[in-house]
C-alpha cells in the first residue's frame, strides 16, 4: 500500500512538472489578429471603447454596431504585476474606431473568456 501511494504521488508530481515546462499558448503576441464580437450585454465590459454619449457628442451614431466583426491587430502587450494581461488594439485596415479613435486597450484574458474578442485562426 505504501509503494502504491508513493508511486501515485510521483506520477502526479511528474505530470504537474511536465505541464509547467511548456510555454503558455494563450499569451498574446504583437501582430496577432483578433476579431471583435458582439458583447453579451449592451456595452463592452473588457474593451475600453468610449461610452455611447461620448460617441454621440462627436456627431456619430451612438451604437457599437460599427465595430462588430472588425479585425484588429495587437499593437502592444502589457503585463501588470497583478497578473492581468492588457493589449493595445488597432484596426487591421488602419482606419479609426468610430471615426476618432486610433487604438483601444483591452483586458486580454477577460475579454477572450467573455467572448468580446476571439482569435482569428
Amino acid at each position: 500500500m505504501k509503494k502504491i501511494c508513493l508511486l501515485l504521488l510521483f506520477a502526479v508530481s511528474v505530470s504537474f512538472a511536465n505541464n509547467n515546462t511548456f510555454p503558455n499558448q494563450n499569451e498574446p503576441k504583437v501582430g496577432d489578429v483578433l476579431v471583435i464580437n458582439n458583447p453579451s450585454g449592451t456595452e463592452y465590459n473588457h474593451i475600453s471603447f468610449p461610452k455611447l454619449n461620448m460617441i454621440a457628442k462627436r456627431g456619430k451614431v451612438a451604437n457599437y454596431k460599427s465595430v462588430h466583426g472588425n479585425h484588429v491587430v495587437v499593437k502592444e502587450v502589457i503585463t501588470k504585476s497583478n497578473g492581468n494581461t492588457y493589449v493595445v488594439l488597432e484596426k487591421k485596415d488602419n482606419t479609426q474606431f468610430f471615426g476618432f479613435l486610433k487604438e483601444v486597450k483591452a483586458n486580454y484574458t477577460k475579454s477572450l473568456n467573455s467572448g468580446e474578442i476571439s482569435v482569428v485562426k
